[in-house]
């Protein structure tokens, strides 16, 4: 039996065991799917040694970027982006390589193009971290303009307390990136100024686990079109079970 998994910390929130399970039971695929849990992403190597069968990983927060200086190789778009989600094992003769890749932009892109309007033209990313990476990366194909906006902003980003009536009506799309509002502290949502959204705006929260976070409801609210990361997380996982199951 082939193993598969996911590395992340906490790994309450994900759906991708499921996914997986469900995947290889319907289509009579020899193998497991199982969630490592470590807070600090150096333990990789020994879940690695000590599953010989392993030969594929996701990875999620918060390891997408920290991940990196362990693998031996990169695709191009993962160095693109500077994170990776999908970590392919491969046993050579030499040992075992590790090649990560990214296809969170896959996820996003496949999920969000439906919904773009004429209007949508300029985006706010929320977050600066690996998932906003591959959003941005996404944006930009897409002919999209994006602003970050983050609680310590550096240079060329905002502070959500900067965020005015125009700039909301300027950027029609809004993307949260972080995990706030994700289980189980779905009270929480982004501090921006929900009052100026309008029927305009496509608001997409990359969490999904509430299916309906409060950033959602409150954007809803004002007439905002919204959609979670579900769909997100389904694509980026096709897309990483072809990684794997790919020959170089």
């Amino acid at each position: 039996m082939t193993t598969y998994g996911l590395v992340g910390f906490p790994l309450g929130h994900s759906f991708s065991k499921g996914f997986f399970t469900d995947k290889f039971q319907k289509e009579g695929i020899d193998a497991e799917y199982l969630n490592f849990e470590i807070p600090h992403i150096e333990d990789l190597r020994q879940i690695i040694a000590s599953h010989p069968t392993l030969r594929g990983l996701n990875v999620t927060l918060p390891h997408k970027q920290a991940v990196i200086p362990l693998l031996d190789e990169l695709s191009e778009e993962a160095r693109a982006i500077g994170a990776v989600n999908v970590i392919r094992i491969t046993k050579t003769a030499q040992g075992i390589s590790l090649k990560g890749f990214n296809t969170d932009t896959t996820g996003f892109t496949n999920s969000i193009t439906p919904l773009i309007r004429p209007q949508h033209r300029k985006a706010l990313v929320l977050g600066t971290g690996g998932a906003s990476k591959a959003i941005c990366y996404s944006l930009d194909s897409m002919g999209i303009e994006w602003q970050y906006v983050s609680r310590t902003p550096r240079s060329g980003m905002l502070s959500y307390s900067e965020i005015t009536q125009d700039i909301i009506n300027d950027h029609t799309i809004i993307v949260n990136c972080t995990p706030v509002g994700m289980h189980p502290h779905t009270d929480a949502c982004p501090p921006i100024p929900y009052e100026y959204l309008s029927d305009t705006h496509l608001v997409y929260d990359v969490v999904y686990n509430p299916l309906t976070t409060l950033f959602m409801q409150k954007a809803a609210a004002q007439g905002a079109t919204t959609k979670n990361g579900l769909e997100m997380l389904h694509q980026q996982a096709i897309a990483a079970w072809e990684i794997w199951a790919k020959e170089d």
